[in-house]
């Protein structure tokens, strides 16, 4: 089923969703598409910036241009996008113009992780070895407090339980 979703170039109603800056007149399946985008809190680029009618329009038959073809962003993330352009020497499908977006991204410095020994698990495979540790944690689990805590709680508790007696033990 294929719908022809024309939005138009007003924004009444739909401030946060449409940009103001369309191509044509709303019809009613239009409308239903901006509900929709309102509804998820989305942007439709493609009405954010001025363009000539050349750069917005994204279908072409004959006598016929219109804009049917959309990128929809998350409102969070209206501010990334630079520009939403048609091009139209390029063809993607028949009759309808290849629709492009730039966004900028803030490239982000990486930190080197300070280095922390692994712990030798191998060790454990060894019967005396794996005796001690079982009752290293035997002995921690009967002292640890497990009543209030919830699973997650549960889980980080004993994790570090394992993690400690693993540590002492397999030095």
């Amino acid at each position: 089923m294929i719908f022809i979703l024309h939005i138009g170039s007003s924004n009444v109603g739909y401030d946060g969703t449409h940009g103001g800056f369309g191509y044509g007149s709303r019809i009613a399946y239009g409308s239903r598409m901006l509900e929709f985008a309102d509804g998820l809190n989305l942007v439709i680029c493609n009405t954010l910036f001025t363009k000539q009618e050349a750069k917005l329009v994204t279908y072409v038959a004959g006598p016929v241009k219109t804009t049917v073809d959309y990128i929809m962003v998350r409102q969070e993330d209206k501010a990334r996008v630079c520009n939403v352009k048609v091009i139209s020497s390029e063809e993607c499908v028949p009759k309808h113009k290849l629709l492009a977006m730039d966004l900028w991204f803030k490239a982000t410095k990486t930190w080197l992780r300070k280095f922390e020994p692994r712990v030798s698990v191998w060790k454990l495979k060894e019967e005396k070895t794996c005796e001690e540790y079982r009752s290293m944690v035997g002995d921690k689990v009967e002292e640890a407090k497990w009543k209030g805590l919830c699973v997650n709680d549960h889980w980080l508790q004993m994790k570090g339980i394992m993690m400690e007696s693993a540590q002492d033990i397999c030095e």
